[in-house]
């Protein structure tokens, strides 16, 4: 892995802004506010290098206009969704490459969440948008459970190392609806304790990782027999496949 280290610059409520840099140079994800962003750009002594956007959801975006009024960068974002300040369109199988930072990305398409979502791939660190958080999924807002559900599958395919960059820290309370469907998940009760640890410190509770989440995400493991059991109980209708399963702990999720 090279020099580059990846900073939670904080948002309003919830929102984390990462923040890809080395000693002179950075990249940000999905700024939705510019003055944090700049605050930390300018304390730092850090030249921003590019932005990378994900989707087009304002509190992503909002605040990339006044950003490149400051810094002259190229904006990265998805091709099939209306972005005014994206200049490059991106989708599956593109790359960004910045070389101040000698950094690569990889293009993934994951929409669900909304219709022309990506997501970035670099060297075992992956900024994923409002897909997968922490013990839990994005809503469904443009999108269908089976392409959400086809989405999940693309990064969990990712190698377990892979370090999880998800941009809200709404993992305490997934983790809350996580245990109502798996209550006797041991390596959930014990990763709770960890997250509040941490959040009591004023940490992120992230990046999590493939491997984790595996382990202890409901929307990971919609083919584990607890889960699956959980959304039988849960459903006032069968549930005979996996994009039922899915769609059926989604549903229950958004009235949690």
């Amino acid at each position: 892995m090279n020099n580059t280290q990846v900073y939670p610059v904080k948002a309003f409520q919830d929102n984390y802004i990462w923040t890809i840099h080395n000693k002179t140079h950075a990249v940000v994800v999905d700024p939705g506010d510019s003055e944090p962003v700049i605050d930390f750009l300018t304390s730092n002594k850090l030249t921003l290098a590019a932005i990378l956007v994900t989707h087009h959801h304002a509190d992503h975006v909002g605040g990339i206009k006044n950003i490149v009024r400051h810094y002259d960068v190229p904006v990265y974002g998805p091709k099939t969704e209306t972005i005014p300040p994206v200049t490059q369109k991106l989708g599956e199988g593109d790359s960004v490459q910045i070389d101040s930072l000698d950094l690569t990305f990889k293009v993934l398409d994951i929409p669900g969440h909304t219709a022309g979502h990506i997501a970035y791939f670099n060297n075992q660190r992956l900024f994923c948008g409002d897909t997968l958080f922490s013990c839990g999924c994005g809503r469904i807002f443009e999108g269908s459970p089976s392409q959400m559900l086809h989405s999940i599958e693309k990064l969990t395919n990712l190698a377990d190392s892979t370090e999880v960059y998800c941009t809200h820290e709404y993992t305490l309370s997934n983790i809350r609806f996580a245990l109502t469907v798996e209550p006797e998940n041991k390596n959930l009760v014990d990763y709770e304790k960890i997250v509040k640890t941490k959040l009591a410190k004023e940490q992120a509770s992230l990046p999590t990782s493939i491997g984790l989440e595996k382990s202890i995400n409901p929307f990971l493991r919609y083919n584990e027999p607890s889960v699956i059991e959980a959304a039988r109980t849960r459903s006032k209708t069968p549930v005979s496949n996996d994009i039922e399963v899915f769609a059926t702990i989604r549903a229950w999720k958004d009235n949690f």
